[in-house]
């Protein structure tokens, strides 16, 4: 028996990731490209494309481990952002969906992974760490 729960354990986690696993980094916003669709360039609304391409550091704000890319969808002026991207870490990446709020936390969920986050799932806590530049907690939790 101990056999057969060891082999359906293996199956079930080929490649490291833990149910209940928290990862906690650190994202600098530094290279961020705002395209609106109107003329205006300041103007905010609906349909502008927010992409990025920035490092992601240790929980400790110290070391860099990584990077994000992607991009937000502007879904409600001045309240929300519909975004997809992609945690790029040595072991493997994790993908994340869901809405980005202008003020307060957000909850996205993750929905895939590769390398040591193969078939990720869960969700990621993202909270605005209220500093300049600006930086993010990313918060995941992978069930």
């Amino acid at each position: 028996m101990k056999r057969l729960l060891t082999s359906v354990f293996v199956l079930l986690w080929p490649l490291g990731v833990m149910a209940g696993e928290r990862l906690h980094v650190i994202e600098h916003a530094t290279n961020e490209t705002t395209t609106h669709v109107t003329a205006d360039a300041k103007s905010d609304s609906v349909g502008d494309l927010l992409t990025f391409a920035n490092p992601v550091f240790d929980s400790d704000n110290r070391a860099q481990i990584g990077s994000d890319h992607g991009y937000c969808v502007r879904v409600m002026v001045g309240k929300s952002w519909e975004c997809f991207w992609t945690l790029l870490l040595r072991d493997g990446a994790i993908t994340i969906e869901g809405p980005f709020y202008d003020s307060g936390d957000s909850l996205m969920v993750i929905t895939g992974g590769t390398g040591k986050y193969a078939g990720a799932k869960g969700q990621m806590k993202l909270h605005d760490r209220g500093s300049k530049p600006t930086s993010y907690d990313f918060i995941y939790e992978l069930l």
